[in-house]
C-alpha cells in the first residue's frame, strides 16, 4: 500500500460500530503525523459526512478538497484511531489552512 500522510483525505471501512459512531466505507481525514502512521501501523482519523451538519464549529468544518464528489464536513467529534488495513484509496487532500483548523477544534473539545 502507498503511505498514508498527515492530511490526506481517503476511503475507509469503519464497520463495525457502535452507538451514534459513524459507520459504513466512507472518507475519513488522516490526522497522525506520517512517521507514526509508517511505523504504529495504523492512523488516526476524523470521519467525514455529505449531510449538512447543525453542530458548527469546532465539532463539525466544511471542507474544500477537489477530490471528494459530494460537499463534505468533517466531524471533528469523530476521532479514531484505525487499522491501515481499514484504509483504502486516497481521495483528495485537506488544505494547511484546513487542517490548522480542524486541530483547533480538536484542542477546543478536549481543552487544549
Amino acid at each position: 500500500m502507498a503511505r498514508i500522510l498527515r492530511g490526506e483525505i481517503r476511503w475507509a471501512d469503519l464497520n463495525p460500530t457502535r452507538g451514534r459512531e459513524q459507520a459504513g466505507q466512507r472518507p475519513v481525514l488522516i490526522l497522525s503525523q506520517d512517521v507514526f502512521n509508517e511505523r504504529s501501523g495504523t492512523v488516526i482519523a476524523m470521519a467525514l459526512t455529505s449531510q449538512p451538519q447543525r453542530a458548527g464549529f469546532p465539532l463539525t468544518l466544511e471542507l474544500e478538497s477537489r477530490g471528494l464528489p459530494k460537499r463534505s464536513w468533517v466531524k471533528i467529534s469523530q476521532i479514531r484511531t484505525l487499522s491501515i488495513e481499514r484504509i483504502g484509496k486516497r481521495l483528495g487532500r485537506a488544505s494547511a489552512e484546513d487542517m490548522g483548523q480542524v486541530i483547533q477544534g480538536l484542542n477546543e473539545i478536549v481543552g487544549a
